[in-house]
């Protein structure tokens, strides 16, 4: 297990930053379209707002229930409280930040144990923090992502800008490379023999996901602007597509049968934006059908364009629009392949992993010693 630094704590006092200003943002934007007179919009973020939150309290309660089964129940009606007023996530943070400093201050010495001291506390900063960048998974494909569709899609349709437009869409943004970077490095950090996640790596691997999320941003965007009603089909459809893959694949992530039903869903919905390994096996396959759909399915949204609305194509919003989307996808697809042939891990399971039975539940007390995240890759 590598090593959590100095380098590690401020970057996760960074997200702390972020975190706090992207919720100042939210109601920021939220309150002036409220005084535009655009209550639908205003409603419409507060609503991803509340829905993401809430979904991150469900899971982190239950993550510290399953942690403190056994231990002293007082503590766990402290945390419900403070989940019950979406607060968890601090509660989060204040451990994080504990045992960081602890990590970080302490020497460790390289042929101690695992369960030495220093190396405890090296290993519960390493999990803790996994814990929190994959809530922040979840609340970037809840949340920010739907709400930077909606706001390029407010720039597309009604023309009008504003800074506080421009703000979300930076903040949205940010939050979208940041966290899928910074759950990159925990998952490398949490999986046992793995190369460190340098920087080159890392500048590849964000621009893999940030510009091929941008392009099928855009995409949608511009198939709204046609038909409302498509769009939503075509989302339906592909969380369906999604939560079906996800039930195929037989995911034992969570101790519950309904909690698992919900992970289910919130990788379907991931899967609208970004591919999201929930087994840790090799998918070569799985991932370059992925892609190609995206692929065909953007092509197909600019062809639409040029038989059904060809008067739009004359409009410079809409060709910038186009460029953008095109260019972003093709960039996506080579920092994809440069990623997956120069940087990606070949190796990134244990040898057991590509076992169905240590994923199922002859491997769950294995998985849950280990942690949550041994065999569930963000690739």
């Amino acid at each position: 297990m590598m090593k959590f630094t100095k380098q590690n704590l401020i970057f996760l006092v960074g997200g702390i930053i972020i975190y706090v200003v992207d919720i100042g943002v939210d109601f920021w934007v939220a309150s002036k379209y409220f005084c535009q007179g655009q209550y639908s919009w205003s409603i419409l973020i507060l609503c991803f707002r509340g829905l993401s939150s809430l979904i991150t309290q469900i899971f982190s309660y239950e993550w510290f229930k399953n942690d403190w089964e056994g231990t002293d129940t007082g503590k766990l009606k402290w945390i419900f409280l403070f989940h019950l007023f979406q607060c968890g996530i601090f509660i989060r943070y204040w451990f994080a930040l504990k045992y960081g400093c602890q990590a970080a201050f302490k020497q460790n010495s390289g042929d101690a144990s695992e369960m030495d001291p220093p190396n405890f506390i090296q290993k519960q900063a390493v999990d803790v923090v996994t814990d929190i960048n994959m809530l922040r998974v979840f609340k970037t494909f809840l949340e920010t992502t739907p709400q930077l569709f909606i706001q390029l899609y407010i720039l597309m349709e009604h023309g009008k800008n504003n800074f506080c437009q421009y703000a979300a869409i930076i903040v949205s943004f940010c939050g979208i490379s940041i966290s899928t970077v910074d759950y990159q490095i925990s998952l490398r950090k949490s999986l046992p023999d793995k190369d460190e996640f340098r920087v080159l790596p890392k500048l590849v691997y964000l621009f893999y996901k940030l510009l091929t999320i941008t392009s099928w941003i855009l995409s949608i965007s511009l198939i709204t602007l046609l038909s409302v009603r498509s769009s939503v089909i075509l989302l339906i459809f592909l969380w369906t597509c999604g939560f079906t893959w996800t039930l195929k694949q037989h995911t034992t992530f969570c101790k519950s049968k309904k909690m698992e039903y919900l992970y289910r869903t919130i990788v379907g919905i991931i899967l609208i934006f970004t591919f999201f390994n929930i087994k840790g096996r090799k998918t070569k396959l799985c991932i370059s059908i992925y892609y190609v759909t995206h692929t065909v399915v953007t092509l197909g949204i600019l062809f639409v364009y040029m038989f059904w609305k060809p008067s739009m194509i004359t409009e410079i919003h809409f060709t910038i629009v186009c460029i953008l989307t095109i260019l972003s996808l093709v960039l996506g697809i080579i920092f994809l392949v440069v990623y997956y042939r120069c940087f990606h891990p070949t190796a990134y399971c244990r040898p057991q992993a590509h076992s169905d039975e240590v994923d199922g539940a002859a491997g769950q007390k294995d998985r849950v010693e280990t942690g949550r995240f041994q065999n569930f890759l963000m690739q």
